[in-house]
């Protein structure tokens, strides 16, 4: 049963992703009937902090309370070496059993004491890459607000805190309590789809000079049909040789190439236009609405429909 819960504060600490631990387990609302959580914020040897914003925190609290909490949660900071004092109580609190939560950019603190080998992990989408590239035995998946493997909770950038916290408590304490708890902070108890509709995909850079012309045509008639055939036609190519060498340059398949850039172009469309759904597939070169549907929800997580009510600009 989630009963204590310690946060660890370092130099550099974000204080919104902070603020948001300390509203999902440090605020009393026994009042309400909801449970009541042994919380600390601690620091090593219980020292200030400076935040990201400029100004310092004072824990009450050294490491200790990390030794017996339930819940081990680590703040987002900036530091490439976390002391060893703190990875050291990260271990020994996995090895008890207790839950080990990252929060945005913790999640490399996890990695530095060894929590993410073999496990499904996340992080801010700006940052998966380089902590699938800082620790290769984790499985970093960059489309989910949160991920939970086993007793090891890690969670995307900034808001998604509330997500991750919220799906603990309703693994620890019910749906119902999870549901009170979001209501009283005025968000939703659960978010449907991921980050990946938040993750900026520019084009990838090309240098080859076979390809480059192609990839620019395509770009130019995304509208148009195009297809392995008359693709490997344009660049003089047999099919499966320009297959092959399409992968080998761009690290795709032309399918998955001209699949991911028709949705980045509906992604513009959604967001800075009035155009109707079926006109989007059309420009975008899907045809019709529900092969549009089809692909942006597969790769985005969420319908084209919930996308612009999301990010369209209001003028």
């Amino acid at each position: 049963m989630l009963r204590s819960v310690a946060v660890i504060a370092m130099p550099e600490v974000a204080v919104f992703e902070l603020g948001v631990l300390c509203e999902l387990f440090g605020y009393d609302r026994t009042p309400e009937g909801l449970p009541h959580y042994d919380f600390a914020v601690c620091s090593v040897d219980g020292a200030p902090v400076m935040t990201r914003s400029g100004f310092s925190i004072n824990p009450s609290h050294d490491l200790s309370p990390a030794e017996t909490a339930d819940l081990v949660a680590v703040a987002p900071n900036e530091m490439l070496e976390p002391p060893p004092e703190v990875l050291e109580v990260l271990r020994r609190a996995h090895a008890r059993g207790a839950w080990v939560m990252s929060v945005c950019t913790s999640a490399f603190t996890l990695g530095e004491a060894g929590l993410l080998d073999d496990r499904r992990c996340t992080t801010h989408w700006r940052h998966t890459d380089r902590l699938a590239a800082r620790f290769p035995r984790a499985k970093v998946d960059p489309g989910v607000l949160y991920v939970a493997d086993g007793t090891v909770l890690t969670s995307a950038g900034t808001a998604a805190a509330i997500d991750c916290g919220l799906a603990l408590i309703r693994e620890e304490q019910g749906s119902a309590v999870a549901a009170q708890i979001a209501r009283r902070m005025v968000v939703p108890p659960h978010r449907d789809g991921g980050q990946a509709q938040f993750i900026e995909t520019p084009m990838p850079t090309v240098s080859c000079e076979t390809m480059q012309p192609l990839l620019t045509h395509l770009l130019e008639t995304l509208d148009r049909e195009h297809t392995v055939e008359t693709m490997a036609d344009l660049v003089h190519m047999a099919p499966r040789t320009f297959a092959r060498r399409f992968r080998a340059e761009t690290g795709a398949t032309p399918h998955d190439w001209l699949t991911g850039q028709r949705v980045l172009l509906a992604r513009r469309l959604l967001e800075e236009t009035d155009l109707g759904i079926d006109a989007i597939a059309a420009r975008s070169g899907f045809g019709s609405a529900q092969t549009l549907r089809h692909h942006f929800t597969q790769r985005l997580t969420t319908t084209p429909q919930s996308y612009r009510s999301t990010f369209k600009a209001k003028v």
